[in-house]
């Protein structure tokens, strides 16, 4: 647990929390941080104690999406380069969605781009009031494309063609009205209202969960694997186009 450098992660009660760790990036997604989160997944896979898994961010937003740094430092790579790159976070969505317990995402601030992924990877979705959502991709001319297999599952086909095509930021209250989220707790009361969401949770039948979330997932319609390694082409591709590397450049020199 002391070995991550980007992500927090604890157990306590049952719930075992990962925090995204660079608040000064505003928990931006490099392939580091992607990796710690995947390896405490599979460490609170096997550990009988954990009955739930939250995730958080430190600091004052939960997410802000891909560290766009680094990506700009790949777009003279080739497209196996690419891939290979989004694998690993696409790879990150088929194990949450594997995972034996739930996942809660709780979203405080900002939850924007791969943030937003993360957090509608998750199970469960809980949101401080004056969060915020969003997939602002389009704006830098990328495309939120691995995602797209669970924003396709979580909402309608013209809500989600909204979200992803206007690139605009909805508030915790609109989050809930598309049905992306699941509760909204006060600002002054959200630790407090997750604690009381997560510890509910863990004390409902573990064996009755995993196999309830197992089956669910298991009768999608179309296989979540070649949705996501869609996706995979399509972020490798995006990566490559004049308009992403002209919009990261921009966005960066602001």
């Amino acid at each position: 647990m002391s070995s991550y450098r980007k992500i927090l992660y604890t157990i306590e009660q049952g719930v075992a929390r990962i925090t995204l760790n660079r608040p000064k990036k505003r928990n931006a997604l490099d392939a580091e941080l992607i990796s710690e989160v995947r390896d405490a997944l599979r460490s609170s896979a096997t550990d009988e104690n954990v009955r739930v898994v939250l995730i958080t961010g430190a600091g004052t937003d939960f997410c802000s999406g891909a560290d766009l740094s680094g990506l700009e430092r790949t777009f003279n790579a080739g497209v196996l380069d690419h891939m290979a790159d989004a694998r690993n976070m696409a790879e990150l969505f088929v194990e949450m969605r594997h995972h034996p317990r739930p996942i809660v995402a709780a979203v405080r601030g900002r939850a924007l781009a791969g943030g937003c992924g993360l957090a509608t990877a998750c199970d469960l979705i809980v949101a401080a009031e004056s969060a915020k959502f969003g997939y602002p991709e389009v704006n830098i001319g990328f495309v939120p494309a691995m995602v797209m297999a669970i924003l396709r599952r979580s909402l309608s086909e013209k809500r989600a063609f909204e979200m992803i095509t206007t690139g605009e930021i909805i508030s915790a209250q609109m989050a809930s009205d598309y049905g992306m989220i699941n509760s909204i707790f006060a600002d002054e009361t959200f630790e407090l209202d997750v604690e009381a969401f997560v510890s509910k949770l863990a004390s409902k039948s573990a064996s009755a969960i995993t196999l309830s979330k197992r089956l669910l997932y298991h009768m999608d319609a179309m296989g979540f694997e070649a949705a996501i390694e869609a996706g995979v082409e399509t972020n490798a591709i995006a990566r490559m186009t004049d308009d992403m590397k002209r919009g990261v450049e921009k966005f960066l020199k602001k």
